[in-house]
């Protein structure tokens, strides 16, 4: 089962994620690819530098950065295919940001009704 994991760290890294982190991350990432469960993933741009965009009145209407402000802040993404949900805990638990805020497991569905 494919499994979306939203790495939210509790620090919003203004100044730079620290070298121990990315270091970390690095490994977990290395770790889990050769697991065979880790399909692709990212770290996102700052909230700064992000767009919103909304459909209004029949126009596209867009905004720069956060549209509220919120202490949580998304810094990337992680696939992961893995057996169940058992499995997708342990492999979010290894995560360094599990230890610096949250890692958030979605399921991934092809039915948009589910």
């Amino acid at each position: 089962m494919k499994y979306m994991l939203l790495i939210r760290p509790d620090d919003d890294y203004s100044g730079g994620v620290p070298a121990e982190m990315i270091a970390a991350t690095e490994a977990w990432v290395r770790e889990m690819t050769e697991r065979g469960v880790r399909r692709e993933g990212a770290a996102l741009r700052p909230p700064a530098e992000s767009t919103g965009v909304r459909r209004q009145a029949g126009k596209v209407v867009t905004t720069d950065g956060p549209f509220a402000e919120s202490k949580e802040q998304m810094g990337g993404y992680d696939l992961i295919d893995c057996r169940d949900l058992d499995e997708a805990i342990e492999i979010a638990s290894q995560h360094p940001v599990a230890a610096a805020g949250m890692v958030e497991i979605r399921a991934l569905t092809d039915d948009f009704a589910d």
